[in-house]
C-alpha cells in the first residue's frame, strides 16, 4: 500500500499519511523505526505495511517491505 506524508513530528517520530482515496492514517514511532528511515517530509511518497488497521511499517517506495 502507498500513501503520501501529511504530517511528521521529528520529536515523537510519528505522524500521518494520506492514502490515494483521501483516507488519513496515523503512524507511531514503532512503525517509523521499522522502516529504517531517519526523516520524512510533507508530501513524500511512502510504502506502508499494515497490521490489521494499524500501520506497522513506513518506508520509502525505493526500499523493499520485508
Amino acid at each position: 500500500m502507498q500513501g503520501t506524508v501529511k504530517e511528521y513530528d521529528t520529536e515523537t517520530r510519528s505522524g500521518s499519511v494520506l492514502l490515494d482515496d483521501g483516507t488519513e492514517l496515523p503512524f507511531d514511532a514503532d512503525a517509523f523505526a521499522a522502516g529504517g528511515l531517519r526523516f520524512l517530509r510533507f508530501g513524500q511518497r511512502v510504502n506502508l505495511a499494515m497490521d490489521g488497521d494499524r500501520i506497522s511499517v513506513v518506508t520509502l517506495s525505493t526500499f523493499p517491505l520485508g
